[in-house]
């Protein structure tokens, strides 16, 4: 039985790594994000149904915040050589904050979401840039200002914490640029990824 134990222990870390989604091979290119993991523009497509934030803006954000990783945690802080801990509790796809998933997950009602799971972490996404346009008025379409807020918070960006920052501005227009050409990108193939699995297997 101790045998038995054991070889669980060790077995069922690695049966987890091996279920868990690789980062996309182009992370470019959007449309060889969703052709590669195509469940991810499932729910790109259910997140902007539910928030009404077009595909690219997030994941624009999300490319920026973890490169698609589900695992992302913010790097380690050191003293010297010691280390003294990470910058934050950001976690996941969304390298969202606990307290802001625990404000979404009340909020909507997801007390199951998990922030290493890429449905939840768009939907989160979706929900974050939704409130982000009812706080501050900044247009859902808008990566730029999006990820201003992402970054500092609502309060931060009304007080345009931001401008202390050149190097988050900088990033900001990064991911701004980046869902420009994501929303190019997606059009050359929404309507090969929108297409049925049938029409997918006869004709693609």
């Amino acid at each position: 039985m101790n045998v038995f134990k054991k070889a669980t222990a060790i077995l069922f870390p690695l049966l987890l790594m091996a279920c868990a989604t690789p980062p996309p091979k182009n992370p470019e290119n959007i449309c060889e994000i969703f052709f590669e993991h195509r469940d991810w523009y499932e729910a790109s497509k259910d997140m902007n149904y539910r928030w009404g934030t077009p595909i690219h803006v997030p994941i624009a954000m999300m490319y920026q915040e973890s490169s698609f990783k589900h695992d992302a945690i913010p790097p380690m802080q050191y003293w010297w050589i010691i280390p003294i801990g990470r910058a934050s509790d950001a976690y996941g796809y969304a390298q969202a904050k606990t307290m802001t998933w625990d404000d979404y997950q009340r909020e909507t009602g997801n007390s199951w979401a998990d922030r290493d799971d890429f449905e939840d972490a768009i939907d989160f996404m979706g929900w974050f840039t939704y409130k982000t346009q009812k706080i501050n008025g900044v247009s859902k379409w808008d990566a730029y200002g999006q990820y201003l807020n992402y970054h500092e918070g609502w309060g931060g960006y009304k007080n345009k914490s931001y401008n202390k920052k050149p190097w988050l501005i900088k990033v900001s227009r990064i991911v701004g640029e980046r869902s420009k050409r994501y929303a190019a990108q997606l059009k050359t193939c929404q309507e090969n990824l929108d297409s049925s699995w049938l029409w997918r297997l006869f004709f693609t």
